[in-house]
């Protein structure tokens, strides 16, 4: 079943924010500071490409430093990202089949907002 939402997904969603991340990570490799945060956008979009199966956890060790650099992240690059999921989230909603991928994609924007200090681990 997760195999076939991930086809799904891929389809009608997850290709799209998967550039929207690639294209994200590609301008926040520019600026030699922000390549953590590119990183991250990488990350965060291989998990937007196939995310059933998968969830995202708290990393034990985040701090300080990872709350200060997603207020950063939030400012550059979060917002954008929350607003492609919510984009791809609502027109998901109003076809019945879509429904599970858009909850995926509602689940997704807390991700895109503070990817710092989280890890992606299998379900």
């Amino acid at each position: 079943m997760r195999t076939l939402l991930n086809l799904i997904w891929l389809v009608f969603a997850g290709f799209w924010l998967a550039v929207a991340y690639a294209i994200a990570g590609v301008l926040l490799l520019v600026p030699i500071v922000t390549i953590p945060f590119a990183i991250a956008s990488f990350r965060i979009g291989a998990y937007a490409l196939w995310p059933f199966g998968r969830t995202v956890i708290d990393h034990p060790s985040a701090g300080v430093g990872s709350a200060l650099g997603n207020i950063l992240w939030i400012l550059l690059a979060g917002w954008w990202l929350a607003l492609a999921h919510l984009c791809t989230a609502i027109p998901l909603f109003v076809s019945i089949i879509g429904i599970p991928m858009g909850w995926a994609n509602l689940k997704l924007i807390p991700v895109s907002l503070m990817p710092l200090g989280k890890v992606i681990v299998r379900a």
